[in-house]
């Protein structure tokens, strides 16, 4: 079996060559599998991809957003990642408080239309200044419901009670190491159809110790192969780094199972651009020793070693 970067970039052959044409809820069209498997040796580096550059900054942001358990795109704003703004922007030039040029299909105008997509950066630098600057505002239109952030650490039960499911999830490793139970899940039947701006594409993770060493594997139900994909292994591994520094393990496996496995129509060019480039040596993580828990770390604290990335490869994000 293929591991690292190469089980990706196959990956990405296989959809190309075998997907099957689907439509999907942004009316832009995919080349889709169903169910796939990769596996990442974290003794051997951290899975960031090589063939192009993937932002090391923003997966961290965002997972620390998600440990942190906010839900309001302001944190992150703050820390100049805009990876979900667009669903917060859309949630606002929707309502009746905007009173803006026409953004209707932003995403996909924006790729047709230079003249919109200049008139898009415009409202989208007044929607930032506003989740920045003004608390109801950001209160309002920054948070995304119960996204990610909210069912990690306040699920809320029947009883009206809260489970803190990662930090139940550390004290399960620590205590029960065997267990089959280390799970921590973001679907929520309840929020999903009416209190997720998303509703979670990576659904569920379990944790696995054997032999000192942890290892997680993710279930991502739906997988934007060319966008997404590089950002949840990077994020997962990262998690799986931060959980076994607190657990006093070292790292084992990340293994990805993917469910719906798809390539965005106008993400074709832009995949066979990555493929033709070679694999490079993967980087090494250092994280800070004296940072005891999972929830003191900040942005700070982590240092990519030895990244030597392709360039970056711009594609639209469909929402």
């Amino acid at each position: 079996m293929l591991i690292g970067e190469q089980a990706y970039l196959n990956l990405c052959k296989h959809v190309l060559e075998t997907g099957v044409k689907k439509e999907d809820r942004t009316n832009t069209g995919t080349y889709s599998v169903f169910g796939h498997q990769m596996r990442f040796n974290l003794h051997e580096g951290f899975p960031l991809l090589t063939t192009k550059k993937v932002p090391f900054r923003l997966v961290a942001s965002e997972l620390l957003w998600f440990i942190k358990g906010d839900t309001n795109i302001r944190y992150l704003v703050e820390n100049n990642n805009n990876i979900w703004n667009e669903w917060a922007f859309k949630k606002w030039v929707e309502s009746t408080d905007y009173n803006g040029p026409d953004m209707t299909d932003f995403g996909n105008r924006c790729q047709r239309d230079p003249e919109f997509n200049k008139l898009y950066q415009e409202q989208m630098a007044i929607f930032k200044y506003k989740i920045l600057h003004d608390d109801l505002f950001a209160g309002k239109y920054g948070d995304l419901g119960s996204v990610y952030g909210k069912q990690w650490r306040a699920w809320k039960t029947s009883k009206n009670q809260t489970i803190d499911q990662i930090k139940q999830v550390i004290e399960s490793i620590r205590t029960t190491p065997d267990s089959r139970r280390h799970i921590v899940t973001a679907w929520n039947p309840e929020d999903v159809p009416s209190n997720m701006a998303l509703p979670p594409c990576h659904t569920l993770f379990q944790f696995y110790v054997a032999n000192g060493k942890l290892s997680c594997q993710l279930y991502q139900r739906s997988a934007d192969i060319f966008l997404g994909v590089p950002f949840n292994i990077a994020s997962y591994a990262l998690l799986t780094y931060l959980i076994a520094h607190e657990c006093d393990l070292e790292v084992g496996e990340f293994v990805h199972t993917l469910g719906d496995a798809h390539i965005y129509t106008n993400h074709v060019e832009q995949v066979n651009q990555q493929l033709k480039r070679e694999i490079r040596t993967c980087p090494k993580l250092r994280i800070n020793q004296e940072k005891a828990s999972i929830f003191d770390f900040e942005l700070s604290d982590f240092e990519l070693i030895n990244y030597n990335p392709h360039p970056t490869i711009k594609a639209p994000i469909a929402v």
